[in-house]
């Protein structure tokens, strides 16, 4: 189930660990995302310390938190653009989205399936999606110090093949965070350091956690197969003889 807001809130904003992770998380979504401009950009679960570079020149912004999260104002010192949501019923209208971040969304929600419905119907043609979720082989997913130790953490072959059965389409996938999940200060101070050598030598394994940047597929397959030639017909007469042409019969005199 969803982290409470507070909780959440406080790693974030109040922790050096939580902001060590913001940062880290951040930097690599500004390399797959360098540019928002004009564009509507919308983060879902607790997706909003990653959203603030968006806000001077993105369209437009919002923050959607699910109800048994709970919801706080955002961002702090401008008008707020944080919403209450259900988790698969969002208060936007289709096709509206042009990217969509997801991070504390997709691992803890109670129907993935129907969130992931959503996540399609909001997105506009063209339009991405990143999710941000824990990464079954690194440490931060077997800690419960940071919010990427609860809900369902997943590897990458997981998280790809799920997309795949709800219609997206996996494009680019980067990691973050090879710091120790720890509070320690030593591990604070070292965490550029891990996080400057772990770019270099797994982009996959060790981090703590997977940034899969996805597209919506635009014509998914349903129903049965067609064949491309239909079968003989049956003939059921081709048994019998084609019937002779009718002779000409002698007047009767």
């Amino acid at each position: 189930m969803h982290l409470d807001v507070q909780d959440l809130k406080t790693f974030y904003y109040r922790t050096r660990l939580g902001r060590a992770a913001q940062r880290a998380i951040r930097a690599k979504m500004l390399e797959l995302w360098s540019d928002a401009s004009g564009q509507t950009v919308v983060g879902f679960g607790f997706a909003v310390p990653l959203l603030r570079p968006f806000l001077p020149d993105a369209r437009r912004v919002v923050g959607l938190m699910p109800a048994p999260q709970g919801v706080m104002p955002w961002p702090s010192g401008l008008p707020n653009v944080s919403v209450l949501c259900e988790d698969t019923r969002w208060p936007l209208a289709t096709g509206l989205v042009d990217k969509l971040v997801l991070m504390h969304g997709l691992e803890t929600s109670e129907n993935p399936s129907a969130l992931l419905e959503e996540c399609s119907r909001v997105l506009g043609p063209g339009g991405r999606v990143l999710f941000v979720v824990p990464n079954r082989a690194g440490l931060w997913a077997r800690s419960d110090q940071t919010p990427f130790g609860y809900g369902r953490p997943y590897s990458l072959g997981q998280l790809e093949a799920q997309l795949e059965r709800h219609g997206f389409a996996a494009e680019r996938h980067e990691v973050a965070l090879f710091q120790p999940p720890s509070h320690k200060r030593f591990w604070l101070k070292t965490g550029p350091f891990c996080e400057r050598l772990g770019q270099q030598v797994s982009n996959r394994y060790a981090g703590g956690v997977l940034m899969v940047e996805a597209s919506k597929e635009v014509f998914r397959g349903s129903g049965s197969a067609v064949r491309d030639a239909l079968p003989d017909p049956l003939r059921v007469l081709s048994g019998i003889r084609a019937p002779r042409p009718a002779t000409s019969l002698s007047p009767v005199g």
